[in-house]
């Protein structure tokens, strides 16, 4: 697979996040977009990753800076999980499980094909500060290793103005269940 944006798609990648930036300015108080694009420009390969972002229908926008490393944040701000990532079990490991009636990919491969992490379920709740997501659907959350080992995994939704975690077997896939991803730049 290519991971190279034509320069056409790059300017309109950065169009859309520039006015998806000044449309959304309680996402990422105190910070300059300018600031933002010029780290993009040297980094292409981030570029490519929120291009797919985008693709898939995540609608990736800044939330934070990291202040150890001075990276800038992006999430998937989509109002409900992407819909390009949906239908998918948690890991490759589920996948192969199924025995039948397998989905197309999982949300593991699919955050590493895209080249983003899943959310933990902190980054899901901090997320949830900056507005209300997945209020009809439900994202897989990056799963603890004793959890999975016993088969399970866990997903995030807000329902009654209040963010829950829940557990499923790592297998279960769901049309309205995807993942949302984080990327630092």
């Amino acid at each position: 697979m290519k991971k190279e944006l034509t320069s056409k798609q790059r300017e309109e990648q950065l169009n859309t996040l520039a006015v998806r930036f000044e449309k959304n300015k309680n996402r990422h108080k105190g910070i300059d977009w300018h600031k933002v694009q010029t780290r993009l420009m040297a980094n292409p390969q981030k570029l490519w990753s929120l291009y797919e972002m985008e693709s898939t229908g995540g609608e990736p926008d800044v939330i934070g800076e990291d202040k150890k490393t001075g990276e800038y944040i992006f999430c998937d701000c989509s109002p409900e999980s992407p819909k390009g990532r949906r239908s998918i079990c948690y890991d490759h490991e589920a996948l192969e499980a199924r025995k039948e009636h397998k989905p197309e990919n999982s949300a593991v491969q699919m955050a590493a094909d895209i080249g983003i992490e899943l959310l933990t379920e902190e980054q899901y709740r901090e997320l949830q500060r900056l507005g209300n997501f997945d209020a009809k659907t439900s994202s897989w959350v990056k799963t603890p290793p004793d959890i999975r080992k016993l088969g399970g995994a866990i997903f995030c939704d807000y329902r009654y103005g209040t963010v829950f975690m829940y557990h499923n077997g790592a297998e279960s896939y769901y049309g309205a269940r995807g993942f949302r991803g984080l990327l630092k730049v």
